[in-house]
């Protein structure tokens, strides 16, 4: 099966690593060499340039975690990590002292901005990143296109937009967001290869990774989302029983106006996006127009409950492309 997968942040590389045991996809092994593929478009709208370097947050994850360098703990950053350069750039006063630069991490951003400042597209960047990693997936950028999600708060009786990473980590997203902004997005293009990924796909899986800023800005570049809605997609709500699984979801949705529920998001993605959706067994019941909903077990315990949600999700997949008539 060649699936496609849009994902961002920590659940969605949780969530990849069981999709490719899966599919008996192995990380040392070339996408390319398998029978199975999986390719992920990468949220970019989480980037951010400090200290002069281009992070990119959701695509590091993706590749450490896949590629075995992730910090399994936190779920970011590198395994075995210190920050000596962050503390030497807070003894020389130098300011944002939020943003936790590790020694390892920094290596990867001091890599990517060389090879962007030299005039190569993101794309082609991340292709050489992933070269040491072998994630084992083809990941693509969402865009080439600089996109950046930014959160206006009223702070003072004063209002202003603040980059989306100084929200959710210097504020913990406590500050209540009146907006959520993806900068750039209207006039972005999709990455090389990513609308290409979509056409050829037999299924588009969406995991459970944040349905506003993680899904929801692959879907704001204009002409992904018409591409990912003509296959067979089904998606595995990261809400359960009301709540996020993990992070700070709902803060998102309660500024974009939708409630903090699995019966919810899937109705924001919408009908004419979703097949199916996979929802826990603490929502078993719920229920959305034109939309196939299933209850599981979705909690992402271990590596083998993570594989057996990969697998539900492509059953169903397998399942509604089978009533379209075998599939795209």
């Amino acid at each position: 099966m060649r699936i496609v997968v849009p994902a961002g942040g920590i659940g969605g590389a949780r969530f990849l690593r069981g999709l490719k045991a899966a599919l008996g996809i192995d990380s040392p092994v070339p996408e390319e060499q398998s029978t199975n593929a999986i390719t992920v478009i990468g949220n970019t709208g989480d980037d951010i340039t400090l200290f002069g370097l281009r992070i990119c947050p959701d695509l590091d994850t993706v590749m450490y975690t896949l590629g075995g360098g992730i910090d399994e703990e936190r779920g970011w950053g590198r395994a075995d990590e210190t920050f000596t350069v962050k503390e030497e750039l807070a003894a020389y006063g130098m300011r944002p002292t939020w943003f936790g630069l590790g020694d390892r991490d920094t290596a990867t951003h001091i890599v990517r901005s060389q090879m962007l400042a030299a005039g190569y597209p993101l794309s082609a960047v991340t292709e050489a990143l992933c070269d040491r990693w072998r994630p084992g997936v083809r990941l693509l950028p969402m865009t080439d296109d600089q996109v950046e999600t930014h959160v206006v708060v009223e702070e003072d009786g004063r209002r202003r937009a603040i980059h989306f990473q100084e929200w959710w980590i210097r504020h913990r997203a406590a500050v209540p967001a009146q907006s959520i902004v993806s900068v750039g997005a209207e006039d972005a293009k999709p990455g090389p290869g990513v609308l290409e990924a979509i056409a050829e796909a037999d299924l588009v899986v969406l995991p459970p990774s944040n349905p506003v800023v993680s899904v929801g800005s692959v879907l704001g570049i204009p002409g992904i989302r018409e591409a990912l809605a003509a296959k067979t997609v089904v998606g595995v709500s990261p809400i359960i029983g009301g709540a996020p699984v993990r992070g700070m979801a709902d803060a998102c949705l309660n500024a974009i106006g939708v409630e903090t529920s699995a019966g919810a998001v899937a109705a924001h993605l919408g009908a004419d996006l979703l097949d199916g959706w996979l929802v826990d067994e603490a929502d078993a019941g719920t229920e959305v127009e034109g939309i196939e909903v299933r209850s599981r077990p979705l909690y992402m315990s271990d590596p083998r409950a993570t594989e057996a949600i990969a697998r539900a999700a492509l059953d169903l997949g397998r399942e509604l492309a089978g009533r379209k008539g075998g599939g795209e």
